[in-house]
């Protein structure tokens, strides 16, 4: 036994799968651009819809898709958002008129807590 030696393989050396039976899905190619002028291709399905931006593998920099004559897709970049403040939604609870009044009552309550009075 010691002068047969044992045949297999490399572990991670090689795939036991094969290509056989394998059905790609149809493909597009689309074409980006950056403001810097660097082209690029990205590869979709498809059915699937398009982006109008995407970022450059290369620079990280944002391109527009361009069409098949290589003019820009016209894009409308959407309207930001501001970030809501805690002012902002005490606002869209209370009117400025409620939040004096309740302002009022609890300057009041402070100060008969400590002794002191408004009048002073």
């Amino acid at each position: 036994m010691a002068d047969r030696s044992l045949r297999g393989m490399r572990l991670g050396a090689q795939s036991l799968q094969s290509d056989e039976g394998v059905v790609l899905v149809e493909r597009q190619q689309r074409v980006y651009a950056t403001e810097a002028g660097e082209r690029f291709v990205v590869t979709f399905a498809a059915e699937a819809e398009v982006p109008e931006t995407w970022q450059s593998p290369k620079s990280g920099d944002e391109g527009r898709l361009l069409d098949e004559e290589g003019d820009l897709v016209p894009y409308e970049a959407p309207e930001e958002k501001h970030q809501r403040t805690h002012w902002d939604m005490l606002l869209e609870r209370r009117t400025r008129d409620e939040l004096e009044v309740i302002l009022e009552e609890r300057l009041e309550l402070l100060r008969a807590r400590r002794g002191t009075s408004s009048s002073s």
